[in-house]
């Protein structure tokens, strides 16, 4: 089966099965009748894709109520730390962090429902990060959350002195001084 469910509910892995022979692989990194036969029924209306050195951290990245995106992660060249934390006020899971490497060579996804800061580290020298979204980009919706909060304990496996993070992120607050209507 493709698809594993994490202890954070709706945090799903997705391993699709890769063929591969002399020539290279093939493999299908989105089958909508195979994630509707698991139940993740979403209408995906934006796709995202950066490219990244070694050291980049970005996030950790939500929006807020009605804007909110379920979003599919999946790294298509390299390798990501992608971290996620839950920030669902009636989750089991609620403020907990997630993390997975995902790389180009599993071929491996995150979904992250709605309600989750999102954010990843570059590993490898370069890193091409492509993401799906249920739900358009609103700046006037968009909030953070630091990446660096003692609180969350994040190792995002890049030592500090080469980390590169953008003065937007972080400048995002801590995790206790989040407004509530950051909280689902």
């Amino acid at each position: 089966m493709p698809f594993i469910h994490t202890k954070f509910p709706g945090l799903v892995i997705f391993e699709p099965k890769v063929f591969g022979d002399s020539r290279g692989y093939f493999f299908e990194s989105y089958n909508h009748q195979l994630f509707v036969d698991e139940g993740l029924i979403y209408n995906w209306v934006q796709d995202n894709q950066s490219s990244s050195t070694y050291g980049v951290i970005r996030g950790l990245h939500f929006q807020k109520g009605d804007k909110a995106q379920t979003k599919l992660v999946r790294c298509l060249n390299g390798s990501i730390l992608d971290v996620v934390v839950d920030l669902r006020k009636d989750s089991p899971t609620f403020k907990e962090v997630f993390a997975i490497e995902l790389t180009s060579e599993k071929k491996n996804a995150l979904l992250v429902p709605k309600g989750f800061a999102h954010g990843f580290s570059v590993l490898s020298d370069m890193a091409e990060v492509l993401y799906k979204c249920d739900a358009l980009y609103h700046k006037e919706s968009e909030g953070g959350l630091l990446y660096n909060d003692p609180a969350l304990q994040i190792d995002w496996q890049i030592p500090l002195d080469k980390a590169i993070v953008s003065d937007k992120d972080k400048i995002h607050p801590l995790l206790a001084n989040l407004p509530s209507d950051s909280f689902f």
